[in-house]
């Protein structure tokens, strides 16, 4: 393997007194961008209502402001911290990998060397996951699809996303991620509850036989999974777990469901916030060991320009369609990020 040489931007950590240590530091993020949409007409997927002469009116000049306004979110998620954009970031909403490509290029983004990973899935609405990684400080191992098999009460399949599992070198320690984007609540909660546990048990299955592989894998899951942290998916079927002192070697820690206690969203609806959006990770990211990434904290990103100024949705998500109304914003989603840090020698 190659090595690759860099300038990491180092935290002070003030400890044990007048101790000083500083370690290095990644940011991993994810964000449902909400419909990145091309204004061409695939006659393959359902994209007619995103086209110029859909109903949403989806022109190439709201495409253009939608690649600014996504890009621009995605230089600034952790800066205050690093001086620079994440290191990993998972998407869900993107119609195809030409979206991602202006995405990545856009001046906002385009020094940054971002390389993608991108597979269709078999989605009605033709919208998939996506993995953007920094070339500098992550490698590439491996990626594969996973689809989630789902029918209706007919016998009929119903066509979802696909889960994203990509493997690769974060500064040269092996790492594996998940990206979901789950079924959505359409039709009711109760009624496509279902479905997301067939999601949960999916991204269970897929954990399990990394393991298998490599039982000391660290495997981070992120996504929106059309969930929250106290929901059947992932208290009964994932057993994820809120508070590091429940922790066994055999456990998933789920850092969101403090913040959703605390009453913290990442989306809202009929004036309840959800954290639908969220991050899990083996327990193994949570270590002492000096020369090993360890998980320090995780947040949910709203600067005041994400948030609607005023009006009946004041402080929601800015989204950029509310029906098929025009609204000009970012997302109907807060990105949401956490750190990994690791010991300086």
């Amino acid at each position: 393997m190659r090595v690759l040489f860099y300038i990491l931007f180092l935290i002070p950590f003030f400890l044990l007194g007048q101790t000083k240590k500083t370690y290095k530091i990644r940011t991993i993020a994810f964000y449902n961008i909400e419909n990145l949409f091309d204004t061409k007409n695939d006659t393959l997927v359902f994209d007619d209502e995103r086209t110029p002469n859909g109903n949403y009116n989806w022109t190439h000049k709201r495409y253009q402001k939608k690649i600014e306004h996504i890009s621009k979110v995605l230089s600034e998620i952790g800066q205050d911290l690093t001086n620079t954009s994440p290191d990993i970031i998972g998407l869900c909403e993107v119609e195809k990998r030409a979206v991602l490509d202006d995405l990545v290029q856009h001046q906002n983004l385009q020094n940054k060397d971002y390389g993608i990973i991108h597979l269709d899935s078999p989605d009605e609405r033709g919208i998939d996951v996506a993995f953007l990684y920094k070339k500098a400080s992550f490698i590439p191992n491996t990626f594969k699809s996973h689809q989630l098999l789902l029918f209706n009460e007919e016998g009929f399949r119903d066509y979802t996303r696909d889960q994203l599992v990509v493997s690769g070198f974060l500064d040269e320690e092996l790492l594996f991620f998940i990206v979901n984007h789950w079924p959505s609540r359409s039709g009711g909660e109760s009624r496509s509850k279902p479905y997301r546990r067939k999601a949960a048990e999916l991204n269970n299955r897929i954990i399990d036989s990394i393991k298998r592989i490599s039982p000391l894998a660290k495997i981070i899951s992120m996504g929106d999974f059309n969930d929250d942290p106290r929901d059947t998916s992932f208290k009964k079927i994932l057993k994820t777990k809120g508070k590091i002192r429940q922790l066994d070697s055999l456990s998933l820690f789920n850092p969101m469901e403090k913040l959703y206690n605390k009453g913290i969203g990442s989306l809202a609806y009929r004036d309840k916030w959800n954290l639908f959006d969220q991050f899990f990770f083996t327990s193994n990211l949570i270590t002492n060991k000096k020369d090993s990434y360890t998980f320090w904290k995780a947040a949910v990103y709203s600067p005041n320009y994400l948030k609607t100024a005023n009006g009946k949705y004041k402080n929601y998500p800015f989204r950029t369609y509310v029906g098929t109304t025009y609204q000009g914003g970012y997302a109907d989603h807060f990105p949401i990020y956490l750190y990994l840090i690791k010991e300086n020698n």
